[in-house]
Parts: C-alpha cells; structure tokens; sequence
C-alpha cells in the first residue's frame, strides 16, 4: 500500500482552475478541487494507494480594509465585496469535507487594485481606451505571506516521519525545490501536478514525475484539439 499525500497550492489551484474551466461557485469549486485530487489516485497502476490526507495551502481574506479603486474613485470595503464572500464560503466548504486540512497564512496589508495584464496589454496596443475602461477591467493584488512556508514545512515533517510514501504537489513555481530535494533524499515519492502548465526544464531533475490528475482531463484534451 502507498500512502499519498496531497498538497495543494490554493491561489495557483484556484487561478488555474478558473483559467480551465471558468468561473464556479464556492460550493462548485470545492467540490470540484475534491474530485480533482481523488482522481490522482485514480488508475495509477495497479498498487494500491490510499490517501493519507489533502493539505490545502491559502490565505484568509482581507476584512475590514476599505482599498481605492482608480476607476470609480471610490474605496472599496473588502469585508462586503463579493470576493470576500465567495472566498470565505469556499473555505468553509473545505474545512468540512473529509480528508482536507487547511494551512492559512496571511495577506499583506499592501494591497491594491490593479489593470489586469491582458487589459493593460489592448491598451498599450490602441486596442482599448482609458474611457472604455470598466470594473472588470481591474483586479485585487495582494501579496501572500506564510504559504510557501508553511508548505515545505509539511513537506518536511511528513518527509522525517515517514507518515507517508508518495506527496502530490499541486503548484506552478519552483518555491518548492529545496523541500522536494528534501523528500526525495527520505525516499519519499514526489510528484508535481501543474495541471497542464508549462513548467521550467530544470524543474524536473529535482521531481520523480509530472502528472495532472485525470479528473477533466477529456474536456482538457478537447480544448488542446
């Protein structure tokens, strides 16, 4: 039997996720992230895997923080805005489904909004005017602080205890490497999950497989097509 762990970064999981498929409600995209670790341990091969649990790495929203947003003028209250309560609701949702553990750190105070790049782009090119311009147009920037810790610190510990055999990490940079050397010199089994993402050449010395979890993967290979 192999004990699987998986660990999941929440603002790639969540910004990815959305790129994929789109926007969901709280509720949808909890019970879409269950299904997408489950189907890792999905037609593997023919060992038996079991999973140990699914650590989920975020941050809480900021509340009680009025921002200035440039286009309207006006400062927005985060703790009313509907980025607040979809991000609350989906991490209610987490903490009551089996298996998950959630590991919270912190927003920087530092936050603003910001045109979003693909905007920013149309507008350098003539494509979009500043009078065209709408909220949408605009997105919250903040800076997480204590995720990236807090995932090579579980890496570790699980890693030195040899509470399993297999960690999943579900993650787009290279934040990770030190703590999956880590791993891998305890014999543990690392695998990323980019899901379908492009990663760095030299990523992959430093992990025992690359491989996105087969949950959607069909709608994965229309898209390609």
């Amino acid at each position: 039997m192999i004990r699987t762990a998986i660990l999941v970064d929440g603002g790639f999981y969540r910004k990815r996720a959305s790129h994929l498929w789109g926007h969901e409600s709280a509720e949808g995209r909890a019970g879409e992230l269950e299904k997408y670790c489950w189907g890792h341990l999905k037609d593997r091969d023919k060992e038996d895997h079991r999973l140990y649990r699914i650590f989920y790495y975020d941050c809480k929203p900021i509340g009680r923080k009025s921002v200035y947003h440039p286009l309207t003028m006006r400062n927005v209250e985060l703790d009313k805005s509907d980025t607040f309560a979809w991000t609350s609701k989906f991490l209610e949702e987490l903490k009551r489904r089996r298996k998950f553990a959630l590991r919270l750190g912190e927003l920087s105070e530092w936050t603003y909004y910001n045109l979003k790049p693909e905007v920013t782009k149309k507008l350098m090119q003539g494509k979009v005017t500043l009078e065209s311009l709408k909220e949408d147009d605009f997105m919250f920037v903040s800076t997480q602080k204590g995720v990236d810790m807090r995932i090579g610190l579980d890496i570790a510990s699980l890693a030195y205890k040899k509470q399993i055999d297999q960690i999943i990490l579900i993650a787009g940079d290279s934040d990770f490497v030190p703590a999956a050397k880590l791993a891998r010199r305890e014999g543990i089994d690392f695998i990323l999950d980019p899901m379908w993402a492009s990663i760095k050449d030299d990523l992959f010395e430093h992990i025992d497989g690359l491989k996105s979890s087969s949950f959607k993967k069909k709608r994965i290979d229309q898209m390609k097509s």
